[in-house]
C-alpha cells in the first residue's frame, strides 16, 4: 500500500500549501467561466488574457507537484491529547484516595490495564477527567493520552472513529470492521507510552476487534476503562478499583457547597434528612441540593425532606432509588417549560454536547418557546431556561473550541442517569432507538422520536401511521429514506436530519413535499444536490439547509411566507435567483456564504426583520443602498461581505464588514471588525464607529493609524490587527514639536487584543504613556526591525532617577503573549515597568536573539514572592530563558517549574544523509531551524564541533547557517545555494528533502 493511504500520515507542509493552492485556482478557474457566459466582446477579451494566465499559473503547479519527490506525506509529530473541562473532585479523602490508587497503578510497570468500576453518579468520569489532564501536564509520564466515551450504545465501528478522530488526521474510508482494525491497530502499534481511557462501558469486548494492541511492557501503554459493572472489568483482565460512595461528612459538605446560601436557620435534623436521602451518591446531592438553591423558607425545606421519602419508599433496586431521587429534581422546577426543555434534551444521543444555538432553534420550533416580538427575546428566553437547568445541576455547560475561533460553541450536556431518568418519565410518548424500529412497534401515542442509526444501518421500507408524532429526529449514518416514510406522518411538525459517513443522504423522498403542517426542516451534513418542491410547505417557519453540496435554491422557495430562519451557509448554491428574497420579508436570520452566492442590495433592503444576517452583495452600490437602509435599524448580529471572489477570513466576533477590492464609502454605526482582503484604493471614515479593526495584507500603503485615520475612533477598539504592512514605520506618528500629546490618553483604553505579523518596517509600537488596562493578549510574529513594544520617552537623568524609584505596573489584565521571529527586539518596556502575573496564562516566546529582560513580577507576602497561577504555560528555548536578566532573580526561580523549553529539530533521513559525500567525520546529526524566512523556504543551522568547519564568511562560533531554495532566490539573495561543512562536505538541499524531517520536540 502506497505510503500517502495509510494511517498516521499527513501531508508535507509543501504539499499541504500546493494542495490550498489548486483549491484557490480551482475557485478562479469557476470564476472566469461563469465571466465568459457573458455576451459582451471585450468582456471576453478580458476574460481571454486572464484566462492565459491561469494556464501559466496550473502549468507551475503542476510543474511543482513533480518537485515533491516519492513521499507525500510525514509523520505527524508526537502529539497529547486536550485537557477535558470538569468539577473540582467531589469528597477530598475518598476520591483523593481513589485517585491516587489509579494513578499508582498507572506508573506500576506490571499494571497494564485499570478497570474503573462503581455504581452511575458516583463520580467515575469525574475522576478520570482529573486523571487525564494531570497526565497531560506530567509529560514525561506517557508521550499520549487519549480519551473515548463509549456509552450504553456500544458500536465498534463508531468506537473505531472515535479513536482515529483522535490520532489521524481523516477518518477510516472502508466498510469492513476488520479492515478497519487493522488500520486502526497499525496506527496505535506506532505510538509508545500511550494511556487509551475508555469512559463509561458497559460491555467487555476483545480488543483486537477494534483493533487496540495489546498494551505491554514492551509498547509501554496503558488501558484504562470506566464502568458501572465490575464483571466487564473482569471481563477485560484489569486490574480493579471500586469508586466509593462518599462518607457521611463528604455529603453533607458537597451538599451544603451546593445549595450555596447560609442554612443556619433550617433545623439540622430536616439538613440531615435531606442529605440522608441522597443515599451518599455525588449526582443525587448536586442535584437535590441545586433544587434548593436560595431556598430559605423553612417550610419548604420539611416539605422536601417529607417528598423525598415518600418518593424514595419501597424502591427495592437501586436504580430505581437513584431515578427517584432524579425525578424529584425534575418535579421541582415546576414550570413546564423547564421540564419539557429537560425532555427535549433526552432525544439527542447519550454523552452528546448539545450546541446551545441549536437546541434554542428546536425548542422555539416545538413552541416550548412561545413566539415574542423579536428573535433576541426567544433566544433570551431559550438561555435563561437553559441556565436555569445548568443552576438545578440537571445540565452540564461547557465550551467547544477556542475563544474567539469562529467554531466555538457553547454547548449543554446530559448526565446519562439523567438522561435514562428523563425517557423513562416521557414514557410511550418518546421513541428513542438505535435503529427504525418495525412497523408494529410504532404506538399511536408516540409524539417525539429520534432514531440514531448506528454504522451500516439499513432504513427498513416502513411506512408508519402516528397520528400524534409532530416531532422526528433522524441521526447518524443513512443513505436511504424510502419514499413510503413519511406517506402517513400528516401531522410532524419538526423534522430533523443530521448525517454522519461518508455515506450519507444524497436524496430526500418526495413525500417530504406533502407535510403541510411541518414548520421546521433541517438537513445538515447531508449529500444532497437538491431537495423536492417546498411549494406546498407553506407553514413552514425555519429551513434549514446547510452543510451540503446543494447547488440550486429549492423550488418553491418563495413560497415560504412565513419563513422566519433561512440558512444555506455551506451550500453550493451560485446564484440568488432575482425576486425570491422581498417575498420572504418575516425573514429574522439568513445565513449565506461569503462568496458565490451574491445578494442584492436593494431586494435586501425589504427584509425589514432580520436580525441576523451572514452573506454576500453583488456589488458596492447595492451594498451602500443597503446600508442607507439601516439608518431606521437593521441586524443587531451580521457579516457582511462586498466583491467576495475567495473564500474570507472569519474572526470569532460579530458585526464584521469584508471588503475586496472595492471603495466603501457607508458602513453600519455599530460594525465591530472591517476586514480588507486586498488593497484598498481610498481611505475609509471610521470616526466613532469602530470596536474593531482588521488589517489584512494588502493595505500596504498604510504608514501610521494617526495619519490614515481619526485618531479618536482608535478609543473604542477592542481588536487590532496587522498584517503585511511593509509600508508602515509605527502605530503612531511622532511629532518633534507639537503643542499636544500626538496621542490622546484614551487611545486603545478599551483595546483587548493585539496582533501584528509581517510589518517589517516597524521599530516601535506603542508610545509610553497609554492606558492599555483592557488588554488581554499580544501576539507579535515576524517584524524584523521591531526593537521595543512599549517606547521609552526620552528624559533628563533626574527624570530616570525620579522614574527608577516608581514602578509601574503595565499590561493588568494580560493573560497571553506570544512573541516570535523577532530578530531586532531588545525589550518589551522600559525598566521602570512590570507585568504582574495575576492574570496571565500562557507566554510564548521564540527566536527574539536580542531580548534580555522579562519584565515579570508578583506581589510580596510576608517578604517572599506570591506563587504564579497554576495556569501559567511558558514555551521558550531554554537558551534564551537562561540569558534573560531579571529585576528580582527570586522571579525566575518561581516561574521556571511552569517553564516548557522549547527546540524545533530536523531529524535527518537515511535518504538525506546518502547524499553527503564527505570524509567529515564531526557533522552532527541534528539540525534546528532558527529562522522562518518564507513559507517554502528555511534557514538552516548546522551544528559541527570545531569552528574551523564552518565557512569564515557565515561562522558564528560554532555554527554555520545555509539554505537552498530558488522560488526565494530573487527575494533572499544572502541565503546559500548548498549545505557544506568544508571542501570535503557538500550537499545542495531543497525544500522537498527536508520537510520530510520536521518535527519538534521539548527538553
Amino acid at each position: 500500500m502506497r505510503a500517502e493511504l495509510l494511517p498516521r500520515k499527513k501531508p508535507k507542509s509543501e504539499v499541504e500549501f500546493w494542495l490550498q493552492n489548486v483549491e484557490t485556482i480551482n475557485v478562479e478557474i469557476q470564476n472566469i467561466e461563469q465571466e465568459a457566459e457573458r455576451e459582451k466582446y471585450f468582456s471576453r477579451m478580458h476574460v481571454g488574457k486572464i484566462a492565459c494566465k491561469k494556464i501559466q499559473e496550473v502549468t507551475e503547479l503542476i510543474d511543482q507537484s513533480c518537485g515533491f519527490g516519492e513521499s507525500l506525506v510525514i509523520d505527524p509529530p508526537v502529539s497529547y491529547g486536550g485537557e477535558l473541562p470538569t468539577r473540582a473532585l467531589v469528597g477530598e479523602s475518598t476520591a483523593e484516595m481513589t485517585m491516587e490508587k489509579i494513578w499508582e497503578h498507572l506508573l506500576d510497570e506490571d499494571c497494564r490495564m485499570i478497570g474503573v468500576y462503581g455504581m452511575g453518579g458516583v463520580g467515575k468520569t469525574t475522576i478520570m477527567k482529573q486523571i487525564n489532564n494531570r497526565l497531560l501536564k506530567e509529560k514525561d509520564k506517557f508521550n499520549h493520552v487519549i480519551w473515548v466515551t463509549v456509552s450504553k450504545a456500544f458500536n465498534v465501528i463508531k468506537l473505531q472513529n472515535d479513536i482515529t478522530s483522535m490520532l489521524l488526521p481523516n477518518p477510516l474510508k472502508s466498510e469492513d470492521e476488520t479492515i478497519r482494525a487493522g488500520e486502526l491497530y497499525a496506527a496505535l502499534k506506532e505510538m509508545k507510552k500511550c494511556v487509551l481511557i475508555l469512559d463509561d462501558l458497559w460491555n467487555a469486548f476483545p480488543l483486537e476487534n477494534i483493533g487496540i494492541p495489546e498494551p505491554t511492557s514492551e509498547n509501554g501503554c496503558k488501558l484504562v476503562l470506566t464502568t458501572r459493572d465490575a464483571k466487564v472489568c473482569y471481563g477485560m483482565n484489569c486490574v480493579t478499583i471500586k469508586m466509593e460512595l462518599l462518607s457521611v461528612k463528604e455529603s453533607h459538605d458537597l451538599f451544603l457547597k451546593t445549595v450555596g446560601c447560609d442554612v443556619s436557620n433550617i433545623p439540622e435534623d430536616v439538613v440531615e434528612g435531606i442529605v440522608k436521602q441522597c443515599a451518599r451518591l455525588p449526582l443525587a446531592i448536586i442535584t437535590i441540593a441545586g433544587s434548593l438553591k436560595n431556598v430559605v423558607d423553612v417550610s419548604e425545606w420539611r416539605n422536601t425532606l417529607n417528598e423525598l421519602r415518600t418518593s424514595t419508599k419501597g424502591s427495592a433496586h437501586v436504580d430505581d432509588g437513584i431515578f427517584e431521587r432524579l425525578r424529584f429534581s425534575y418535579e421541582r422546577l415546576k414550570d413546564e417549560k423547564l421540564q419539557c426543555c429537560l425532555l427535549c434534551c433526552a432525544l439527542y444521543p447519550e454523552d452528546y454536547k448539545i450546541s446551545r444555538d441549536e437546541l434554542i432553534e428546536h425548542l422555539i420550533n416545538e413552541k416550548v418557546i412561545e413566539s415574542m416580538k423579536s428573535r433576541q427575546e426567544e433566544l433570551d428566553r431559550g438561555h435563561t431556561l437553559l441556565n436555569t437547568l445548568e443552576n438545578a445541576c440537571l445540565l452540564e455547560g461547557g465550551f467547544t473550541g477556542f475563544a474567539m475561533s469562529s467554531t466555538r460553541m457553547r454547548f449543554v450536556k446530559m448526565h446519562d442517569l439523567i438522561r435514562d431518568m428523563a425517557l423513562q418519565i416521557a414514557g410511550a410518548k418518546f421513541l428513542v432507538l438505535e435503529d427504525v424500529p418495525n412497523e408494529e412497534e410504532w404506538g399511536n401515542d408516540v409524539e417525539k422520536v429520534s432514531l440514531i442509526f448506528k454504522y451500516n444501518s439499513k432504513f427498513p421500507n416502513v411506512s408508519p401511521k402516528c397520528p400524534k408524532l409532530s416531532t422526528l429526529l433522524l441521526q447518524g449514518y443513512m443513505n436511504i429514506i424510502p419514499d413510503s416514510f413519511f406517506v402517513h406522518l400528516h401531522g410532524l411538525r419538526v423534522l430533523h436530519v443530521d448525517c454522519q459517513g461518508i455515506f450519507c443522504l444524497e436524496s430526500l423522498p418526495n413525500s417530504v413535499s406533502d407535510l403541510k403542517h411541518l414548520t421546521s426542516l433541517r438537513l445538515n451534513s447531508c449529500r444532497l444536490k437538491c431537495v423536492p418542491s417546498l411549494a406546498k410547505l407553506t407553514a413552514l417557519r425555519s429551513l434549514d439547509l446547510s452543510g451540503g453540496p446543494l447547488k440550486e435554491i429549492p423550488h418553491g422557495l418563495e413560497m415560504l411566507v412565513n419563513l422566519r430562519y433561512l440558512n444555506l451557509r455551506t451550500s453550493k448554491i451560485q446564484k440568488m435567483p432575482p425576486g425570491i428574497l422581498p417575498k420572504l420579508c418575516q425573514l429574522q436570520l439568513l445565513k449565506l456564504r461569503f462568496w458565490g452566492l451574491d445578494v442584492n442590495g436593494e431586494e435586501m433592503v425589504r427584509l425589514k426583520k432580520l436580525e441576523c444576517f451572514e452573506g454576500a452583495f453583488d456589488g458596492v452600490k447595492g451594498f451602500n443602498t443597503y446600508v442607507e437602509s439601516l439608518e431606521e435599524g437593521g441586524p443587531s448580529h451580521y457579516i457582511y461581505a462586498v466583491n467576495q471572489k475567495k473564500p474570507a477570513i472569519q474572526l470569532g466576533v460579530g458585526e464584521s464588514v469584508i471588503l475586496s477590492d472595492c471603495n466603501i464609502c457607508l458602513l453600519p454605526k455599530d460594525v465591530r471588525a472591517l476586514i480588507f482582503c486586498e488593497r484598498q484604493r481610498h481611505g475609509l471614515s471610521l470616526h466613532r464607529r469602530k470596536k474593531t479593526v482588521w488589517f489584512k495584507k494588502g493595505c500596504e500603503e498604510i504608514e501610521y493609524l494617526n495619519s490614515s485615520f481619526d485618531i479618536f475612533s482608535l478609543q473604542s477598539l477592542e481588536i487590532l490587527a496587522l498584517s503585511g504592512l511593509n509600508s508602515s514605520k509605527g502605530l503612531f506618528r511622532e511629532e518633534k514639536v507639537a503643542p499636544a500629546p500626538v496621542v490622546p490618553l484614551g487611545t486603545f483604553s478599551r483595546l483587548k487584543q493585539f496582533s501584528i505579523g509581517y510589518c517589517r518596517n516597524i521599530k516601535k509600537l506603542f508610545p509610553p504613556g497609554l492606558l492599555l488596562d483592557n488588554l488581554e493578549q499580544i501576539n507579535i510574529c515576524e517584524c524584523k526591525q521591531l526593537e521595543e513594544i512599549i517606547g521609552g520617552a526620552e528624559a533628563s537623568d533626574d527624570e530616570v532617577e525620579e522614574e527608577a524609584k516608581e514602578i509601574v505596573e503595565i499590561f493588568p489584565q494580560l493573560r497571553k503573549l506570544t512573541l516570535q521571529y523577532l530578530p531586532k527586539l531588545k525589550t518589551i518596556c522600559s525598566s521602570s515597568n512590570v507585568i504582574l502575573c495575576d492574570s496571565l496564562n500562557f507566554i510564548k516566546i521564540f527566536k527574539c536573539p536580542k531580548l534580555k529582560r522579562l519584565p515579570l513580577s508578583r506581589h510580596l507576602i510576608d517578604g517572599e514572592l506570591s506563587s504564579p497561577p497554576s495556569s501559567l504555560q511558558i514555551y521558550i528555548e531554554k537558551e534564551r530563558w537562561e540569558s534573560l536578566e531579571w529585576d528580582n532573580h527570586d522571579m525566575k526561580m518561581v516561574l521556571q517549574p511552569l517553564c516548557q523549553f522549547v527546540k524545533w529539530t530536523l531529524r535527518l533521513t537515511n535518504s538525506v544523509l546518502s547524499g553527503f559525500e564527505t570524509t567529515c567525520s564531526s557533522l552532527m546529526i541534528d539540525v534546528h531551524i532558527v529562522q522562518s524566512c518564507h513559507d517554502s523556504a528555511r534557514t538552516l543551522l548546522f551544528n559541527l564541533s570545531q569552528t574551523m568547519h564552518a565557512t569564515s564568511e557565515l561562522q558564528t562560533n560554532n555554527h554555520s547557517f545555509a539554505c537552498h531554495c530558488p522560488t526565494v532566490a530573487t527575494s533572499h539573495p544572502s541565503l546559500a545555494f548548498s549545505v557544506f561543512a568544508n571542501k570535503n562536505c557538500s550537499y545542495p538541499f531543497t525544500t522537498s528533502s527536508l520537510n520530510n524531517c520536521i518535527g519538534c520536540s521539548f527538553d
